[in-house]
């Protein structure tokens, strides 16, 4: 008996990566102004904020790509995107 067969797919709403990354997003942009504020710009706390606003948009590119090749039909396509 294969168990990942018999699962449920899951809705579609806990299904899109897309909520999670953008309030990923968000946070760490939320982050950075507050290290900003303090008056720390230079520490390795900004860097790491700024590298996490840029993975965010990495990832989010990287959804969007996905989704697009999806839509269009490839084969090398993520399923489920549509």
């Amino acid at each position: 008996m294969n168990e990942i067969a018999d699962r449920p797919p899951l809705s579609q709403r806990l299904a899109d990566p897309r909520p999670a990354l953008i309030l990923g997003t968000l946070a760490w942009a939320a982050a950075a102004v507050v290290v900003i504020i303090t008056g720390d710009r230079w520490s390795s706390a900004l860097s790491t904020c700024i590298a996490g606003i840029v993975v965010g948009c990495l990832g989010y590119g990287l959804f969007a790509l996905q989704r697009r090749a999806a839509r269009r039909g490839s084969r090398g396509a993520q399923q489920g995107l549509l």
